[in-house]
């Protein structure tokens, strides 16, 4: 004979099947996003990888050592390297003294790499203003709100 069913641990709680979907759909609409982003970045001649190198350096807003990058990027500081050796070939990273350490440079973006990156991001916000077109002004309103609520911290 099977136990009794016990009280429902949270009745407002999302099930499996709920869970599943919820993240099925955010990386199928991420993905999409980053897809069409990769395809106008194309003709820029920029990889998704080294997008995402130049992005970081971007948002650090100082130049950075090789190491921080590959530690921050979870890469092995020899592709940092090959990274930054393509991008300063390509004119879009410079590699500095760093004044507080003699031994050490420094990597910082270029003007033409802080363009790149903001035509680069133009093109990203592109894409998700397009997906987001395709709801109405409430329907958007009410998206954002929900994502917000979910991209907060746990209550106490």
């Amino acid at each position: 004979m099977p136990p009794p069913p016990g009280p429902d641990p949270d009745p407002g709680a999302a099930r499996p099947d709920e869970s599943a979907e919820f993240l099925d759909l955010v990386h199928t609409v991420l993905h999409a996003v980053r897809r069409e982003a990769s395809a106008r970045c194309e003709p820029e001649g920029v990889t998704p990888g080294q997008l995402r190198f130049l992005r970081h350096l971007a948002r650090a807003g100082a130049p950075r050592r090789p190491g921080e990058l590959a530690a921050a990027l979870d890469l092995a500081p020899r592709s940092v390297t090959s990274k930054v050796d393509q991008a300063e070939a390509e004119g879009l990273v410079e590699r500095l003294p760093d004044p507080s350490d003699r031994r050490a440079t420094l990597v910082a973006l270029t003007p033409a790499g802080a363009a790149l990156v903001a035509r680069l991001a133009e093109h990203r916000h592109l894409g998700a203003q397009e997906r987001l077109a395709r709801l109405d002004e409430a329907d958007r309103a009410h998206l954002l709100a929900l994502l917000r609520r979910l991209a907060a911290p746990p209550s106490p």
